[in-house]
């Protein structure tokens, strides 16, 4: 039994995720410092990164930061050559930096769209690229982007979100079939509807909540803690032949009509 545990551990392995200073990425930031990796977290905001990381560092964690702009190639280029100068190589990539804008399609502005694909798919491309160039002569490396339920499903007034998850599904897939061949495994985490501070209107919003909780078969929110054992899998050597995959965490949203 121990030995089929330690293939989920991830001592002395250096993982970044960006966009990890609240919510999700900093949940899973979190999980992978749990399982014994040293963590690169990732924000544009320096004062909420350091805190963050400090709240990991009180938990035990061992957690680096780094501040630069995953939508900027030069930002990018430059913060994946100091972090394996400086922390060291990379072997784990969490690509979380994400946004939402809500309105109906006919009224969504340009510069919405394009902040929205900037930040969703962009970042997922040039991050990616950047640290994939490095794991190539290694011959080993993780990639896990996040992707959503909006990947699969629509809802009224977020078709350029669901557009952007949708074309980082299919980015995922890409990067694993280029990529697999350099020992590189690349798969997506698919989260459903979660409780976290981009979601706190929905939350609140009970004839929503009600909406939701009845349209999943768990019956209830999803809690960011319910994606760190995905993410841990995807991140270890027990996913060594799982590549191109979406795993979606979702309390079955996807499986039903």
């Amino acid at each position: 039994m121990n030995s089929v545990l330690q293939r989920f551990d991830l001592s002395g392995k250096t993982a970044l995720v960006t966009g990890s200073s609240t919510g999700i990425g900093y949940a899973l930031a979190g999980g992978l410092a749990a399982a014994g990796a040293t963590v690169v977290l990732n924000a544009r905001r320096v004062d909420k990164l350091e805190a963050a990381a400090q709240q990991l560092r009180n938990a035990g964690a061992v957690v680096r930061t780094s501040a630069f702009d995953v939508t900027s190639a030069e930002a990018v280029t430059a913060a994946i050559a100091a972090i394996e100068s400086d922390v060291g190589a990379i072997d784990i990539l969490v690509n979380n930096a994400g946004m939402q804008r809500r309105a109906p399609l006919e009224d969504f502005e340009k510069s919405h769209w394009d902040e929205l694909m900037r930040t969703n798919v962009d970042s997922v491309f040039l991050v990616g690229q950047a640290v994939a160039r490095r794991m190539i002569p290694r011959r080993r490396g993780k990639i896990i982007n996040v992707c959503s339920v909006q990947s699969e499903l629509g809802r009224p007034n977020i078709a350029p979100y669901t557009a952007s998850k949708g074309a980082v599904k299919m980015l995922t897939k890409g990067m694993a079939i280029d990529w697999g061949q350099h020992g590189i495994q690349v798969n997506g985490l698919g989260p459903g509807y979660f409780k976290t501070e981009l979601n706190d209107a929905l939350v609140k919003n009970e004839e929503f909540s009600r909406w939701l909780i009845g349209r999943t078969p768990s019956r209830r929110w999803g809690d960011v803690d319910d994606l760190v054992g995905a993410a841990i899998f995807l991140a270890s050597d027990a996913s060594n032949f799982v590549n191109g995959h979406i795993l979606y965490v979702d309390g079955g949203v996807t499986a039903t009509l």
